[in-house]
């Protein structure tokens, strides 16, 4: 993929095979190293991004021979102070590493940290890896998880390896399965929620998905794991990846999410942080399987010790009052 300067700072790329298939923001987040995602988007809905001569759209997807012009663009002093990660995160993290090898990684990503930077925030799994390991030549995220949730999450170690992940989960060959504690007791059995999501942007500024008719297709398959009386464990497979998916499908059935502040229910999550101690988002990524080169790579992901403690709270005061 070399470079062709021209005057200016105008460069312009050629799309190598490594890097088909990549999203355009997500390939110009790595080219631009320290950019923040406003600038990348800015100038994508300026037009000063073309691809092939022409303007672009954040989401499409790079091709092999694609010509890609970059415009100039003043990120500061990247240098000047470069990421420390905290010990004790950076010790988190080298401790949640669940696989690794020479093509990915997979980490138990704890609640609490947003995958990226954006937002308000100086740093996400991404870049502190990336601090963490200095000498790795080529680490992306291969899928995002959200910030309260928990659990596996993926990256590649090199772009042969994200092509062929992002390939698999177009393909629908990544199986992803969630632990969701819902409230009140689930008497619906295995149930397929089908039904389209759309995001909104309210007057707060906040963002909220919704199901509407014009929305995007979304469906997510609930199994029933453990019934009690106030919440049911579930485990939750999404056939689609669609922002906050499991969380409003949920809520749309009329069982919120434990701990979730933005669809749940506040009486409810009251109740989880008083008798039984749950203090976050209740939706851990539990196990994930993907095809890669030939072979497949399943990582399961236990529960933490504060999810373990609320089951365990939730099935005393069960077995008391049966």
């Amino acid at each position: 993929m070399p470079d062709s300067p021209a005057a200016g700072g105008v460069r312009y790329l050629e799309i190598t095979a490594d890097y088909a298939g990549q999203r355009l923001d997500n390939f110009l987040l790595r080219e631009l190293k320290g950019a923040p995602k406003s600038l990348i988007y800015r100038i994508l809905r300026k037009g000063e991004v073309r691809l092939n001569g022409g303007r672009v759209q954040p989401d499409r997807r790079l091709q092999t021979g694609d010509r890609l012009r970059i415009p100039p663009v003043r990120l500061g002093e990247p240098d000047a102070r470069p990421l420390r990660p905290p010990p004790a995160l950076a010790e988190q993290l080298r401790n949640a590493v669940l696989y690794e090898d020479r093509e990915i990684l997979v980490l138990d990503k704890p609640a609490g940290l947003a995958v990226h930077k954006g937002s308000g925030l100086d740093y996400g799994v991404i870049e502190l890896l990336r601090a963490m390991r200095p000498d790795e030549p080529f680490l992306e995220l291969a899928h995002r998880l959200d910030r309260d949730t928990s659990g596996c999450l993926t990256l590649a170690r090199t772009a042969a390896a994200l092509r062929l992940i992002q390939e698999a989960f177009r393909a629908g060959q990544v199986e992803k399965r969630y632990l969701a504690l819902v409230s009140g007791y689930w008497n619906h059995g295995p149930r397929e929620v089908n039904q389209p999501l759309r995001r909104n942007v309210l007057r707060s500024g906040e963002r909220m998905v919704e199901v509407l008719e014009d929305g995007k297709p979304a469906r997510t398959r609930f199994d029933p794991v453990s019934l009690f009386k106030p919440a049911s464990l579930l485990e939750a497979r999404i056939e689609t990846g669609r922002t906050h998916q499991i969380r409003v499908h949920a809520a749309h059935v009329g069982h919120p999410l434990a701990g979730d502040d933005k669809y749940g229910d506040a009486g409810f999550n009251r109740l989880m942080a008083e008798q039984y101690g749950l203090r976050r988002l209740f939706l851990h990524a539990h196990s994930l399987s993907l095809p890669l080169g030939g072979r497949e790579i399943a990582v399961s992901a236990p529960l933490d010790d504060e999810l373990k403690t609320v089951l365990s709270r939730l099935s005393s005061a069960h077995q008391r009052k049966t």
